[in-house]
């Protein structure tokens, strides 16, 4: 289930009774009250804020789990296994008649109780390795991260690989690395291996495609590869190709030249080194 445009429609008189249950001190709840109320600035002016807690503001997380404090005690009292990330939760039940049963009874409950409008086209009753969470799948007992979310790391790769994009390599690799493990921190949990050399294999390709655009100039071309160990001939063949850089960047010469070993040196993280490293800790080098 996933409730509609959250922060933005949370009842005040709701929030700040479930903050007054615990909370004694009247300047306290008059502060709080006041950053409720403080208004958002749209086209310049100040517009009052009659609902709704401000996105991105510190105190806005934990505002919003003290209004969702009451669901998570509703759940827990009905005895269903659920898990809840700020508006975003699953309940898990036994079969698909129960799920239907449950779907309604909590969308009554949050709309009614909570004065909260429960999001009907991202909310379904399905099997649990048909759900996505938070970027994750299930796949028999083991969890995945999402067809979806493999999609966008595919194209912020591209974007970050991009032949188009004219800034140094050393600023490239920097932010690629800093991609990276951002994303492998955060889906490194995923238990799908299969896929990951793979993507090694892919992401080294246009690092070199990249190189090899940066190049530009056939005696450059020429110059940096035999440096690097290729030899003399196939190092002037390919330069000499009016083949594009991506067909280029898996030739003998470009592959014996930036080496997996010298991309690494250069700043090039490996995937499946991130990967291994959260899952095997004691064997990862």
């Amino acid at each position: 289930m996933d409730l509609e445009k959250f922060f933005n429609t949370v009842n005040h008189d709701v929030l700040m009774h479930r903050v007054a249950r615990k909370v004694r001190d009247k300047r306290l709840l008059k502060l709080i009250g006041k950053y409720l109320r403080a208004g958002v600035m749209v086209n310049g002016r100040l517009e009052k804020t009659r609902k709704g807690v401000p996105q991105g503001g510190p105190l806005s997380p934990l505002l919003a789990n003290i209004v969702l404090d009451d669901l998570d005690k509703e759940l827990e009292h009905r005895g269903h296994h659920f898990v809840r990330y700020a508006d975003d939760f699953l309940i898990l039940v036994k079969s698909q008649r129960a799920g239907e049963r449950v779907m309604a009874s909590i969308k009554r409950f949050i709309e009614r109780k909570l004065k909260l409008k429960v999001n009907m086209a991202k909310s379904r009753v399905a099997k649990i390795d048909k759900t996505n969470f938070l970027g994750f799948t299930f796949k028999a007992g083991k969890i995945r991260w999402s067809d979806a979310a493999f999609k966008e790391f595919k194209g912020r790769i591209r974007m970050l690989t991009g032949r188009s994009w004219f800034v140094s390599m050393e600023y490239r690799l920097g932010k690629l690395a800093q991609y990276l493990r951002g994303w492998m921190n955060y889906f490194g949990i995923s238990h799908y291996y299969r896929p990951i050399p793979e993507i090694d294999h892919w992401l080294r390709r246009r690092v070199r495609m990249c190189y090899w655009k940066q190049w530009r100039y056939t005696r450059t071309k020429v110059r940096n590869l035999l440096k690097l160990g290729t030899f003399k001939r196939t190092a002037i063949l390919t330069a000499i190709s009016r083949k594009g850089p991506w067909h280029l960047s898996r030739t003998l010469a470009t592959q014996t030249g930036m080496t997996n070993k010298w991309l690494a040196d250069q700043g090039l993280l490996s995937v499946k080194e991130l990967w291994v490293n959260i899952h095997y800790p004691a064997t990862a080098r």
